[in-house]
């Protein structure tokens, strides 16, 4: 499973960090969604796989995001 983030349309509510914490975290800089750090791919903070005990929430997230700009691939 790869998740992405469309960064540029993220709306900052904070649901993705709050359904999964242990994968999403607010970006320092520009507040909106990243993935964290360990989950990237290629080091890109909008990509990220997620570790299997990680998959649901990551699911749930993009599913109640109310901006819809988490994908899931895979």
């Amino acid at each position: 499973m790869k998740v992405a983030i469309d960064r540029i349309n993220c709306v900052n509510c904070g649901t993705c960090w709050e359904v999964c914490p242990g994968f999403f975290e607010q970006n320092p800089d520009d507040s909106f969604s990243q993935v964290i750090e360990r989950f990237r791919v290629d080091g890109k903070i909008a990509e990220g796989i997620p570790p299997e005990e990680m998959e649901t929430c990551a699911a749930d997230a993009a599913t109640l995001c109310p901006a819809s700009v988490i994908s899931i691939e895979g």
